[in-house]
């Protein structure tokens, strides 16, 4: 080997070597399991007494109704228990590179060209040497110019049919390569994607590998962060339990499944099942359960290995889990893999914690509506006395609940997932609807980026749904009810009031959690967003036109920056923006949108620019900047604030 090679055969030694999240210490663990056993446990106590000593004859329907939830709380808990036994089941990496062929696919539709340009320069960039397809669904010229700019090959089809699995399978028939990467046309990977997920592959009978979804985005709808923080420091992000915890759970019993991007597939094992499903619109989870059947083995790498776009507001957000909910209810119906032999049992029981855990929002629901109908008819779901209720009740759901929260190792808080869950309660009780019993359901791309329903003149506000509307007036209505029928001002008299204070009492928390979620679903932050692409803060230094500037914030279509007044640029004028990259200098054609004072100090002012069209050299330079500085792996352009960001399990636990 020649001298100059060395470098380069360290550097990839280097990112196969390093490890992925250290392993969770024994104590831990079993500590843990203890925890869930003893919820289980006691859960399972209250529930024979209350099914054996506490129905009410003369209110059975509601009696039996409050039972089943509270049994399907329980059982919910007892399928966490297991999908979340054991979180460090995954095999070792091997370290060696398997000699294996590789393209990288980027399926998109109509994702804007600045949100495809830093995926396509990190594809391209990606290390071992490997082919990379912008596969393009909307036959638009400007990303096929784009794509050959960049380094990619643009692909396109005749028949735009089957949606995002259709468009796979097209680029399979025209692939000769042993694996294939596939990530979303908004998720960035990371430097090292392939070579920390392609040694396992050095396991001829595997299948699939599956990285976790983490976003760039933290000012997202579904990212709830501390604004005191000077650093914004994030509290809790809705999705982090599943690909954090849940997923790598599911290595110990050999289900971890495709999530549709960010994932490393073995074409010949898409081959020995059809390809990409394409009868459903969750075709990931549900090509999974088929290579399942075939005997393929798959692998969970709990590694931020590629980042993409959040959900910024409400509308993007149900509008995805209602995709997600409705594939969840096609592929319990046409592949049955709660019953199908061909899986292993634990396999069975790790697709049924997924799968079944949509049937949540029925029971949200019913949770909701029980207080208000006991308020309401005065009728009693429960014949014991109060204090016995409590003494079972109360340590009953305080076990449950702990058991949940250190299960999921932190990433579970009461308030904000309930929140979550009623901000997507009416998406998702549409799509179980929709998922059982529709035969044809067509796939939605999630929009993501700028929106198109805000004006000229400003953003809007996302508009709330009926659902939620109903259920609040509606819980304002039973409390003024109750309220009035206490102080004997209406006709009902309450034969059990133990149990009608009790529902009084669940009807303020839930008022209260739905006065939260809508309140988040119409604020400001989550209004349409209007922005061409994300913008990250920083305290980059620069110049403009020559004079030191410091950036505030950057993204790929322009950047804020900070100057003294003296220097300032005529609003609407024409300026050139000087950074240094960590591959030299780069400079931005820019026009000047805004001019105002600074928060710094006086004689300081803030300068708004939007960098000019067609600069793409320059800026995917600056993507691998800056979409790599906010990866695992940071370059030189991190903003401090995430570069001094703790590990995700430290971050939720603090």
């Amino acid at each position: 080997m020649d001298s100059h090679d060395t470098p380069q055969v360290t550097h990839l030694n280097a990112l196969m070597a390093a490890p992925a999240r250290p392993p969770e210490p024994a104590g831990r663990t079993w500590s843990i399991r203890a925890s869930a056993l003893l919820g289980l446990g006691f859960g399972l106590v209250y529930l024979v007494w209350r099914a054996t000593s506490t129905l009410h004859p003369e209110a059975m329907t509601l009696s039996i109704v409050l039972l089943l939830l509270e049994l399907h709380a329980w059982l919910g808990l007892a399928l966490f228990t297991f999908s979340l036994w054991d979180v460090d089941g995954a095999p070792p990496v091997p370290g060696q590179l398997p000699d294996l062929s590789v393209a990288v696919l980027l399926p998109t539709y109509n994702e804007p060209a600045e949100g495809l340009l830093p995926t396509i320069a990190a594809a391209v960039a990606l290390e071992p040497a490997h082919r990379t397809l912008v596969l393009d669904d909307g036959n638009r010229p400007e990303i096929a110019r784009l794509a050959s700019r960049l380094g990619a090959e643009y692909v396109t089809r005749p028949e735009h049919v089957d949606a995002k699995a259709g468009n796979l399978n097209h680029a399979l028939e025209q692939l000769d390569v042993d694996l294939v990467a596939i990530l979303d046309a908004d998720h960035v990977a990371a430097p090292g994607f392939l070579l920390r997920t392609m040694p396992y592959f050095v396991d001829e009978g595997l299948a699939l590998v599956q990285t976790p979804q983490d976003f760039y985005n933290e000012d997202s709808f579904e990212h709830v962060v501390d604004r005191r923080s000077p650093q914004a420091r994030l509290l809790f992000s809705e999705q982090a339990v599943f690909y954090r915890e849940i997923q790598p759970g599911k290595n110990r019993w050999g289900a971890a499944f495709w999530c549709g991007t960010g994932a490393v597939v073995r074409t010949s094992a898409l081959a020995s099942v059809g390809g990409v499903t394409t009868t459903s619109v969750t075709e990931d989870i549900q090509t999974t359960i088929r290579l399942h059947r075939r005997g393929w083995r798959t692998v969970y790498h709990d590694e931020v290995l590629a980042r993409g776009l959040a959900a910024t507001n409400s509308q993007q957000y149900a509008l995805q889990r209602h995709r997600w909910c409705t594939g969840a209810m096609q592929v319990l119906r046409q592949e049955l893999p709660l019953t199908d032999r061909r899986l292993t049992l634990p396999q069975r029981l790790a697709y049924a914690s997924t799968l079944l855990g949509w049937f949540d929002a029925v029971r949200l629901l019913g949770l909701l509506v029980l207080p208000v109908a006991v308020l309401a008819t005065g009728a009693s779901p429960i014949a014991a006395s109060l204090p016995l209720f409590l003494m079972l009740f109360v340590p009953s759901l305080v076990l449950q609940q702990h058991a949940l929260w250190r299960l999921a190792r932190g990433r579970i808080r009461p308030v904000p997932t309930a929140v979550f869950d009623l901000s997507r309660l009416g998406a998702t009780l549409r799509a179980i609807i929709t998922g059982l019993f529709e035969r044809d359901v067509p796939f939605a791309v999630t929009p993501k980026g700028r929106g198109g329903t805000a004006g000229d003149d400003g953003r809007a506000r996302m508009p709330l749904p009926r659902l939620l509307t109903t259920l609040a007036v509606g819980h304002v209505l039973a409390l003024g009810w109750y309220t009035a029928s206490i102080a004997g001002l209406t006709p009902l008299s309450y034969p059990i009031p133990g149990v009608a204070h009790g529902a009084a009492f669940w009807a303020v928390v839930n008022a209260c959690l739905l006065v939260a979620a809508i309140a988040r679903m119409r604020s400001d932050r989550f209004a349409d967003d209007r922005r061409a692409s994300h913008r990250f803060a920083t305290s980059a230094r620069g110049t403009l036109d020559g004079h030191a500037v410091t950036v505030d914030d950057l993204s790929l279509t322009g950047a804020q920056v900070t100057l003294d007044a003296a220097f300032a640029p005529a609003d609407g004028a024409d300026a050139h923006l000087h950074l240094q990259l960590a591959d030299g200098l780069a400079t931005f054609g820019s026009e000047v949108r805004s001019v105002r004072d600074a928060p710094g100090g006086p004689g300081l002012v803030r300068v708004g620019l939007a960098f000019n069209p067609g600069q793409l050299d320059e800026q995917a330079r600056l993507a691998l900047g800056l979409f790599h500085a906010a990866s695992p792996e940071a370059g030189p352009m991190a903003p401090p604030a995430e570069r001094q960001a703790p590990d995700d399990r430290q971050r939720v636990a603090s």
